[in-house]
């Protein structure tokens, strides 16, 4: 049952703006300080690493059914949902202090991010199209990323405020950045109660029963458009690729500028501006992709991203300074943020909206086991190896993906000439009367 909306185009650009930063804003608070948090409450390196795991294998395992779900319950109780299961597990983490309690956290998390994974998105783009047929998403998309990455990039700068300045001294430092996380949770959650319109047909318990038995069937239906689709399964290959690749600019990165200036703390008194330099980055990136592809088209410029991402990895690994590698790591965002929406654009134009979160579900599952591999393979690499060349093989992975961007390329230069045929034939109607 797709879901639709009274609300005009602009008002839907406006509410998915409001919505994204109010759901990435508490995400950029508690990035600075989950280690150090956990840390502080007594667990060691190998624990914090199997808690955290646990995130992962959940989203893994719920990432497609909760995508049925979505479509055939509806995305705003799906995100109403989502919400509360994440309010839950901050609440758990603001007083976990045993690995059980922290595992409990993580877990929940986990469910959290399944549920969240597309419905926002798969909401702002059936009712842009419902109210504007010929409305342009990416430019939508793009605007969207880039307030996810500034929302994140300001939670990271507030966190850091909140810790050194520690207004509440009943509350610990690293503690405060989640109690403020938490708070605007709940503000989070009233915003979809509010700002999320979606009219469905059906209603009441029965209606929900029936929804909740048709999530096989619309997780079915999802992979056979999958495999039914030699352009959907060539997008999303590209994410095995960079799943197995966002390890080097996330994890090994650190390890890397530490290397390069010499001293572990002079690398972390870099890293809390660098990380929010480059969400910001990566917001720019995100605002200006509209101006290549509008030249180049979307699927060509998501291949010539893939590359440039590739390259700027790359020279992370293999540049000596660290003024040269900091720049490579922006670099690395802005055009980490800036391939996202096409990336997305392209998987939106090839299904319709009974079954567009399923797809999206998909397409962010196969990143988690991808991601899991890169972080073993590439952490195995540097250990034997090097980190430079650790990253120097992450960064070809994720520029080889390009080519995988032909068959979505094709169909966009097909339906290009298409319209253009339809409007050479108009004008041609038009000159007929005149000519006779």
């Amino acid at each position: 049952m797709t879901p639709t909306t009274t609300l005009d185009a602009h008002s839907v650009h406006r509410r998915y703006l409001m919505l994204i930063g109010l759901r990435w804003l508490p995400t950029g608070l508690l990035i600075p300080i989950m280690v150090l948090l956990a840390l502080s409450r007594g667990l060691s390196l190998t624990e914090i690493g199997i808690v955290f795991s646990l995130q992962g294998i959940v989203v893994l395992f719920l990432e497609l059914p909760t995508g049925g779900l979505a479509d055939a319950l509806g995305r705003r109780p799906t995100l109403l949902l989502a919400s509360t299961v994440g309010l839950v597990s901050l609440g758990l983490l603001a007083i976990a202090d045993t690995v059980v309690l922290f595992a409990a956290a993580a877990a929940l998390q986990g469910v959290y991010r399944a549920l969240d994974s597309g419905p926002l998105e798969s909401w702002f783009v059936d009712a842009t199209l419902a109210a504007d047929p010929d409305a342009e998403i990416e430019r939508g998309l793009s605007t969207g990323a880039s307030v996810l990455s500034v929302a994140i990039a300001i939670g990271a700068l507030l966190s850091g405020a909140l810790v050194a300045w520690h207004p509440v001294a009943s509350i610990s430092p690293l503690t405060l950045p989640l109690v403020a996380a938490l708070a605007l949770g709940v503000v989070n959650l009233t915003a979809i109660a509010l700002l999320m319109s979606e009219v469905r047909v059906a209603r009441g318990m029965e209606a929900v029963a029936a929804s909740l038995r048709s999530v096989p069937t619309v997780i079915g239906d999802g992979i056979g458009i999958l495999r039914g689709s030699r352009i959907l399964m060539a997008l999303v290959a590209v994410e095995l690729f960079w799943g197995f690749s966002i390890v080097t600019y996330e994890s090994l990165f650190p390890i890397r500028l530490s290397e390069v200036v010499g001293s572990t703390d002079q690398a972390a008194a870099l890293m809390g501006p660098a990380a929010s330099f480059a969400w910001f980055a990566a917001a720019a990136g995100a605002a200006g992709v509209m101006v290549v592809s509008r030249r180049i088209g979307v699927a060509r410029s998501a291949a010539v991203l893939r590359v440039v991402q590739g390259a700027t990895v790359i020279a992370m690994g293999l540049i000596a300074g660290p003024i040269g590698v900091v720049v490579a790591y922006l670099a690395c965002y802005l055009a980490h943020g800036a391939s996202n929406p096409m990336h997305s654009t392209l998987l939106h134009r090839e299904v319709d909206g009974p079954r567009r979160t399923t797809l999206l579900s998909i397409n962010s599952m196969v990143a988690q086991p991808a991601g899991a591999i890169g972080g073993i393979v590439l952490a195995g690499l540097a250990d034997a190896t090097s980190i430079s060349l650790a990253m120097v093989v992450g960064g070809v992975i994720c520029a080889v993906a390009a080519p995988l961007y032909i068959p979505a390329w094709r169909a966009e230069r097909a339906r290009r000439n298409g319209m253009a045929a339809d409007a050479d034939s108009v004008d041609v109607e038009r000159e007929e009367p005149l000519a006779a």
